[in-house]
């Protein structure tokens, strides 16, 4: 479950071919700044775009460094780290001879493999929940649906333990697993906060994990939150019955750099899916703009979460 008892406790579509010349990787290395992941997304990418243009298949990729062409889509979706002899050895089939732009690219591959601040984590977590964390500290924009509990970054520290206790007992696992929740959070306060729009089902407020006077606090935590200026939040009242987001919790997250695509990210109990194909994309981004045309608007969100805690 998303920030329950997990791992942890529209701007979209595909990019057309590269034109040759530096200026796609010095746009890989703006996206550098995101940190590791959003450099693997813009590496990845940016090797897409070179081999389509040189009119070579991921089967025919996959042979020139001895795998599948599975691993080639994984290698262009970002998914899994560089080999710098295998990004050589793309390079070389796609045309990218000795020069300026192919030791960059190199580079490149070498700083996509850098471990980010969550890696003294690893041991907690599974590796497709590490290139969620690495994509929300890159990201620009979050929108998330939440329905069973309140939302990972706006988690007060009692709440995320009581969340985490549901899954696991080890007292000291629970507590480094409510360390890296609060790690996450410094996203929403640092420079150049990403903006988050969080929906939250009015049955996440309700429900109570471990008395009413933790539930208070959490809900007291919220209003607090609700005032920074990149957050903002809307409750999904009992009320309204059905909505257009029956399907379940989901986030989408948006990335200042004009290269990469909005992802989708849908979390399952043993493993997630990251959709970033334009059809995806746009489909659940109109889910999230009904939902959010359905219900209260946020300039009600105060009074919903005042009224809920006072009956509790």
């Amino acid at each position: 479950m998303r920030d329950g008892i997990g791992p942890e406790g529209a701007r979209s579509g595909e990019g057309g071919a590269g034109t040759g010349g530096d200026a796609p990787a010095r746009s890989i290395n703006r996206a550098g700044g995101g940190g590791p992941t959003v450099l693997r997304l813009g590496l990845g990418g940016e090797l897409r775009r070179r081999r389509e243009a040189a009119g070579v298949t991921r089967e025919m990729a996959g042979d020139a460094i001895r795998a599948s062409p599975a691993k080639i889509s994984r290698l262009e979706l970002g998914r899994v780290g560089f080999k710098e002899r295998d990004v050589a050895d793309l390079l070389t089939l796609y045309g990218v001879g000795e020069g300026a732009e192919r030791t960059q690219f190199l580079a490149l591959a070498r700083q996509a493999n850098a471990p980010g601040w969550w890696h003294r984590y690893a041991d907690l977590l599974p590796g497709w929940f590490e290139t969620y964390i690495g994509l929300e500290q890159a990201s620009s924009l979050i929108r998330t649906y939440e329905l069973q509990f309140v939302p990972g970054l706006l988690q007060t520290a009692d709440y995320a333990r009581a969340v985490t206790r549901l899954g696991h007992t080890d007292p000291d696992e629970v507590e480094r697993r409510v360390e890296l929740r609060m790690r996450r959070q410094e996203l929403l306060t640092a420079d150049g906060a990403p903006t988050l729009w969080a929906v939250i089902d009015e049955a996440a407020l309700r429900r109570s994990l471990a008395g009413p006077e933790l539930s208070r606090a959490q809900l007291t935590h919220l209003i607090e939150m609700n005032e920074l200026p990149n957050v903002s939040l809307q409750i999904a009242a009992l009320r309204h019955g059905g909505h257009a987001a029956a399907g379940g919790a989901f986030s989408i997250l948006r990335f200042a750099e004009p290269d990469l695509p909005d992802i989708v990210y849908l979390e399952q109990l043993t493993s997630a899916l990251y959709l970033d194909k334009r059809g995806d994309v746009d489909h659940y981004a109109a889910v999230m703009d009904r939902l959010c045309a359905q219900i209260d608007p946020p300039d009600r969100t105060v009074g919903i979460i005042s009224r809920i805690r006072a009956e509790l």
